[in-house]
């Protein structure tokens, strides 16, 4: 039996249809993932990779070669992330995109309001990439922290009137490595040095062992998230 095909004006309506088929996902490989969605809806796609590690970006330029991958650059990054993010564009030949926020110059507003710092150099430009976009690729996994750990396989974004698709969600840290190893990417040097999140150098430290891998994001504030993702 065929599979109806949606566009982003259908998602809304079939809330029930997207949940079984994320359940139905739930064995399926990250790029079975992606190449299953691609087949079914029928709009733009974009995949936001924060370069912490490669396995997003390449999972993604193999399964819909060509598919717009986007690096948000806050003007914050380490230089690392960005050498990084270069490395696999050559690498892995992707379609690389470098989105900025409306703000052109650096602030110090991380230094006074963590929050609105985020909202202004994260939050803001992603809401204006995926404006009239169908799909939302992201890499999100269960394993990263309290707040993630039920993240679904697929998930209707409300807000933003699209499909969130998290294909790595259920990708274990052993996981990933052996992606990386089968596939010979290279890793973000800072993953080696004590950081296994990797955000914006005001704000990011490495992490002590026993630490929560997300313990050296906004270290000594509530701060958990940066909103991409709630």
């Amino acid at each position: 039996m065929t599979t109806a095909t949606w566009t982003r004006d259908d998602l809304k309506a079939n809330l029930a249809g997207i949940d079984e088929w994320s359940v139905g996902l739930e064995s399926a490989l990250p790029g079975e993932i992606v190449a299953s969605v691609m087949a079914r809806i029928d709009g733009p796609a974009v995949v936001t990779c924060s370069f912490e590690d490669a396995v997003l970006a390449h999972v993604a330029a193999v399964a819909a070669p060509g598919i717009d991958i986007v690096m948000i650059d806050t003007q914050y990054l380490f230089a690392e992330t960005k050498w990084f993010a270069e490395e696999i564009r050559r690498k892995v030949d992707l379609n690389l995109r470098i989105v900025h926020p409306l703000s052109v110059q650096p602030d110090n507003l991380w230094q006074s309001d963590t929050e609105a710092c985020c909202n202004v150099r994260k939050v803001q430009p992603l809401n204006s990439l995926l404006e009239g976009v169908a799909v939302w690729f992201t890499g999100v996994r269960r394993v990263d922290g309290p707040t993630r750990a039920n993240a679904p396989i697929l998930s209707f974004d409300a807000s933003r009137n699209l499909l969130k698709v998290n294909p790595l969600a259920a990708f274990t840290d052993d996981d990933m490595s052996t992606y990386e190893s089968i596939h010979e990417l290279p890793r973000n040097p800072l993953s080696d040095r004590g950081y296994p999140s990797i955000g914006c150098w005001p704000c990011t430290r490495p992490v002590a062992p026993g630490e929560d891998k997300r313990a050296g994001r906004w270290a000594g504030e509530a701060k958990t998230e940066c909103g991409l993702h709630v």
